[in-house]
């Protein structure tokens, strides 16, 4: 028996070789191709796409969860991070949604680090509402450091501090959620001004009358994209406002 395979520890830089292994078995250069023009040619890929790469890490979990530890996660996923490869990236965001609930608020320094790390819209996203999400809802007293982030020149940190909130439906700081809305209101950024419009969306699935009344009253000051997409869901036309 492969003694990776087993419930043994195995360290961070043995993970890495057996997922390097499995995505070398199962590469595809034309698929890869493709994947790599999808995203702006920011990445090489092993052309793996999703469900395979789920079926991948879905071999590793179970013989992880006897004793994997926040330490190791940390380590595990900034040596993914080391690999040019995007489903490595995938890869380590992946490990850290599995295993949310063992990471501790001193891991948000980590995350922040993933997250200027090879930033892009697809790993970004589930770093900020899947994994500080998380966190947030367990540690509050890191919201001081949200706060920092919605002022941050990385523009991927504000993205952070815009969609953290997007699964806490009832549980949502709303005072928060707008402040940070308008804070980077006047962006010209693209993912900005549509963090901004998506995270409003969500919530207006618990309280679009929330939502209306502070597009309504923000008109001037958010862009047409960000208006558009948070009142999509609504019945109203961000123009009618």
């Amino acid at each position: 028996m492969d003694k990776t395979m087993s419930q043994d520890y195995i360290s961070p830089a043995e993970l890495v070789a057996w997922v390097q292994r499995e995505f070398e078995t199962q590469q595809d250069p034309e698929k890869a191709i493709a994947m790599t023009a999808y995203m702006k040619n920011r990445f090489p890929f092993w052309g793996i796409q999703a469900p395979a790469q789920e079926r991948i890490a879905k071999q590793r979990y179970p013989h992880l969860k006897a004793w994997v530890t926040a330490d190791w996660l940390g380590e595990t996923a900034l040596l993914l991070y080391k690999q040019p490869q995007r489903e490595f990236h995938y890869f380590a965001v992946g490990l850290l949604r599995k295993f949310h609930d063992r990471l501790p608020a001193s891991f948000l320094p980590t995350v922040e680090q993933l997250v200027i790390t090879h930033s892009w819209w697809d790993t970004i996203d589930p770093l900020a509402y899947r994994i500080t999400g998380s966190l947030v809802l367990r540690f509050p007293e890191l919201l001081p450091t949200i706060d920092l982030y919605s002022r941050h020149e990385n523009l991927w940190l504000r993205r952070v501090a815009i969609l953290h909130q997007l699964d806490f439906k009832q549980k949502t700081d709303v005072e928060r959620l707008f402040r940070i809305c308008t804070l980077n209101a006047a962006s010209t950024e693209f993912f900005i001004q549509k963090a901004i419009g998506w995270a409003l969306r969500e919530y207006a699935k618990t309280d679009h009358a929330a939502v209306i009344d502070y597009v309504r009253e923000n008109h001037d000051r958010l862009a047409n994209l960000s208006k558009r997409e948070g009142l999509k869901h609504t019945g109203l036309d961000w123009r009618s406002l």
